[in-house]
């Protein structure tokens, strides 16, 4: 069963592009559209516009484009089928059971998800049960009420637990019929060596759900009760399960991300929840300390304020410079949040409250430059005249990245008064490593080639281009063009575009780009109509802009007629077909000849 296209169209018209693309992306207001960073592509200027008018989204720096399903399939990796279902369950649309299950079986690997998804869904239950159930889950309640975890929190985190028996979860797989080939590969259970009998992973463990940016439960950590190693027991990475594409939480923290524009980063998924206890609901985890580009771009999306709460041992205060480096630049204001030696967020809740912590420790947070002064200076020995002399070059070349004059101005004050050492004199070095950087970075710009944004395209397809973007908003002005050039369009792309356009119309459906988009399967037509669409035109169609693009066309049709023709007589004279070379010159001539009266016509 195929979701018809009254329903597809039902899902369109019902949400907002604008809405659904701000779950992922910042959004700002300029002119009639919406700009922001690109989610598919690393960029520190936003190049990503979604129009409102049209329901379509485009970015003029890698080219991605289309509607909201091909926004959903793009940013969560989805197929149709999945996408259809996420946006008709935000639309509040029954597309039917029947759907999900004949989408599945043209769709293996989709197939092969959604058992895993809903295999995770079910145990993400099933351990909920067993912590909140007494007659099971009393050790692990006792824990988490000893460690101070609210009710309320277990219950949001949906947090579980695991009891101490080798087959309860094999047992409840079995009896509901889970492929458990799937499920070892999760990682939820193994297979023993000796018997190739199934058993659990989790045993007598707090369970912690990992869950994707969608808030589906894709993987599980469980703390241990008892003696057993490791203390956190980890699933490994699965076809559900990208642990660097992940930031935990985040589907619980974005609705606060998007009102405050401010993200606390931390480390782990027990600090995240101890967070969000003590009100800092903006928190989310990278799962580790190294903060992955995919990580990053979510961050930069969403939040203007992001602040970094790693560890203060080593090993933290290097990977909150690593995250630093990564999140800065587009006007991103990043804060490192110092914490005490040898206490992570968790702890210090639980030792001086949710109050101190916001206070304390997220409300102190340290500029980035002041973080990184402290962190070159751990690399230096400023006893020493030469070590001194190499720090105080590594903040001057730091600051040559800062783009506000004052903010430069204060660190280059701080620096003259702790060293003794003229304010002119440093800001004339400043002036030296900024110059040297810059001249960099122009070689660098002057040996890269041109990107293809860059390309100034030429007359003739400017004129086509111009014309189908006409032709997206008239019928009038596609049957023109039919009429006047059919196919005659000189690039491939634009030409099955025209094509799929004229069948478009033919069909009876009304000129919306949206709609159109819908109807192309093919990724690359959909990102060039969204391209298309996004053209700045002016409301009012000019006749004569109309005129001249089809004459810009059927030039340069007939000059690559002639070329083609010249190439192969060329040929049948190499090899000695004079017959056929007199033929193809006589075509030429009369090719010529209509080029020459068209231009005389219309010049």
């Amino acid at each position: 069963m195929q979701l018809q296209d009254n329903v597809i169209e039902e899902i369109r018209k019902s949400l907002d592009i604008v809405d659904v693309i701000g779950n992922y992306v910042q959004l700002k207001k300029q002119g009639k559209n919406y700009i922001g960073l690109c989610p598919f592509h690393s960029e520190r200027t936003p190049s990503f516009s979604v129009s409102p008018d049209k329901q379509l989204y485009h970015c003029f720096g890698c080219g991605a484009g289309g509607n909201l399903f091909t926004f959903m399939m793009e940013i969560e990796g989805m197929s149709f089928s999945e996408a259809a279902e996420s946006l008709a369950d935000r639309a509040k649309i029954d597309l039917g059971s029947s759907f999900s299950k004949n989408s599945d079986k043209r769709d293996p690997n989709n197939q092969k998800r959604k058992q895993v998804t809903e295999g995770l869904e079910l145990l993400t239950k099933f351990y909920h049960y067993l912590l909140t159930t007494a007659k099971y889950g009393s050790p692990g309640m006792q824990y988490l009420e000893n460690r101070g975890f609210s009710a309320e929190m277990i219950k949001h985190f949906r947090i579980g637990y695991a009891v101490d028996s080798w087959d309860a979860v094999t047992n409840l797989l079995q009896k509901r019929d889970v492929n458990l080939e799937q499920m070892e590969r999760a990682g939820i259970i193994a297979k023993r060596g000796f018997d190739n009998k199934y058993f659990d992973r989790f045993r007598n463990r707090v369970i912690f759900p990992i869950f994707n940016m969608r808030g589906q439960t894709v993987a599980f950590g469980g703390r241990t009760l008892g003696e057993d190693k490791p203390k956190y027991l980890n699933s490994p990475e699965s076809e559900v399960f990208h642990k660097g594409s992940i930031l935990y939480g985040y589907h619980l923290a974005r609705q606060a991300i998007r009102k405050t524009s401010q993200a606390v980063l931390l480390e782990g998924y027990v600090d995240v929840i101890r967070a969000h206890q003590a009100g800092v609901t903006c928190s989310v985890a990278s799962m580790g300390t190294s903060l992955t580009e995919a990580q990053a771009a979510a961050l930069t999306r969403m939040a203007d304020t992001i602040i970094i709460c790693y560890d203060s041992d080593n090993a933290g205060i290097e990977a909150s410079f690593r995250a630093a480096e990564m999140l800065q630049g587009n006007g991103k204001v990043i804060k490192i949040a110092k914490m005490p030696e040898g206490l992570d967020p968790d702890d210090y809740i639980r030792k001086f409250g949710g109050e101190r912590f916001k206070s304390d420790v997220i409300g102190a947070s340290q500029t980035l430059m002041t973080f990184k002064m402290g962190y070159l200076r751990r690399k230096r020995n400023l006893s020493d005249e030469g070590d001194r002399l190499l720090y105080i070059e590594d903040v001057l070349r730091e600051l040559t990245k800062l783009n506000r004059a004052v903010e430069r101005d204060h660190y280059l004050r701080l620096l003259s008064e702790e060293f003794s050492i003229s304010l002119d004199s440093l800001k004339k070095q400043q002036h030296q490593l900024y110059t040297m950087v810059q001249r960099r970075e122009k070689q660098k710009a002057r040996t890269m080639p041109l990107a293809r944004t860059n390309r100034i395209p030429p007359a003739y397809e400017m004129a086509e281009r111009k014309l189908l973007a006409r032709m997206m908003r008239s019928r009038e002005i596609s049957d023109r063009v039919q009429d006047t050039l059919g196919g005659s369009f000189t690039i491939d792309v634009h030409q099955a575009l025209a094509a799929y356009l004229y069948a478009y119309y033919a069909q009876g459906n009304p000129p919306d780009e949206g709609l159109f988009i819908q109807k192309l399967e093919d990724p690359a037509l959909q990102r060039k109509v969204s391209e298309l669409s996004m053209m700045p035109m002016s409301e009012q169609v000019d006749d004569k802009e109309i005129e001249d693009c089809l004459h810009q066309v059927i030039r340069q049709s007939k000059s690559s007629m002639i070329a083609d023709k010249e190439e192969e007589r060329k040929k049948a004279e190499q090899s000695g077909d004079y017959g056929r070379s007199a033929r193809l010159l006589s075509e030429i001539i009369s090719i010529k000849k209509q080029l020459g009266h068209f231009q005389v016509e219309h010049d």
